[in-house]
């Protein structure tokens, strides 16, 4: 009777373990110190990692060149259109720029107390940053590599970014108000919040049926957010909380680290779980090449980087 009550109350509170899967191939590289963000260049296929001092550039799973630009680095964002990198570093409040042919330093911009967080406007060549403790918002130039201007945020840091260039549109979560926020890109103005759950951080878009993926840091499980409505429309439980995601847009899947020893695979038509694939660590950041549909993922405690093939 007892284990039966126990049986029912993990299925009441969606605790359901999630049906393991495998990948045709998981190749582990190294990279260096403390990995904490990944981007992925899906026109080029290079894959640029920013780590505690410098960022890695890897091609064809091989490390093609490190770039010391101090640190520790945040996070890091690419402009498939111009090939440039950014990086931030949230200590000295920088964003360094760096040429995605040549992998040279272009400069480096003042952005801002405590800039964290990093996702570039392709249409109109604007990398937004945010992450300082007022939840202002740096717009950079992305021809001239310097501050444009900088606005006013809602309350409270902002932890992560995701731009919606077509719909001009910049969405943020708010760690202490639990919503992600709604920036209109041509008024420069907060337009709107939508409720999600403990902690939000990382979050990702499905471009064609413009819904929001978003980690919810301090709860098990994703929030699933309506980008026309703005409102929260389901949830995904997941089996440990969650921090980074990454939509592959033509597939409709979503990839997160919402497992406890490795990555969780999403089914975004139907928002549910269709596989978690053991790693043997806690995995970190999360990108996917949107050609190739590769998954990278951080992995700290390892100093490395996973490209995880078919999964």
């Amino acid at each position: 009777m007892r284990a039966k009550l126990i049986s029912t109350l993990i299925l009441a509170i969606g605790l359901v373990t999630a049906p393991p899967a495998h990948a045709e191939d998981v190749v582990t590289i190294a990279v260096g110190d403390r990995p904490a963000a990944v981007a992925v260049n899906s026109v080029t296929g290079a894959v640029y990692v920013a780590g505690s001092s410098s960022i890695t550039v890897v091609a064809g799973n091989l490390v093609i060149a490190t770039v010391d630009v101090g640190g520790p680095l945040s996070d890091i964002a690419v402009n498939e259109r111009t090939g440039r990198v950014y990086a931030a570093n949230a200590g000295a409040g920088t964003v360094t720029v760096l040429d995605g042919d040549s992998n040279a330093v272009l400069g480096v911009i003042a952005a801002g107390p405590g800039t964290s967080t990093l996702d570039v406007d392709e249409n109109s060549n604007t990398i937004y940053a945010s992450g300082g403790p007022a939840g202002d918002v740096a717009l950079l130039d992305g021809v001239s590599d310097t501050l444009r201007e900088t606005l006013s945020g809602p309350a409270g840091p902002l932890i992560g970014v995701r731009v919606d260039a077509g719909r001009r549109v910049a969405y943020f979560t708010g760690d202490r108000s639990k919503t992600v926020e709604v920036l209109d890109t041509v008024g420069k103005t907060f337009v709107g919040a939508a409720p999600v759950g403990n902690a939000p951080a990382g979050l990702d878009l499905h471009e064609a049926s413009n819904t929001l993926y978003v980690a919810n840091s301090g709860i098990h499980h994703m929030s699933v957010v309506d980008g026309a409505t703005r409102t929260e429309k389901a949830k995904v439980l997941l089996r440990s909380a969650a921090s980074s995601v990454a939509v592959h847009q033509a597939g409709d899947i979503v990839y997160t680290n919402g497992g406890p020893n490795g990555l969780i695979r999403i089914d975004g038509r139907k928002n549910e779980v269709t596989g978690e694939l053991s790693l043997g660590t806690n995995a970190g950041d999360v990108a996917v090449d949107q050609r190739t549909r590769i998954v990278y993922v951080a992995d700290p405690q390892r100093d490395s980087l996973l490209a995880i093939t078919g999964f």
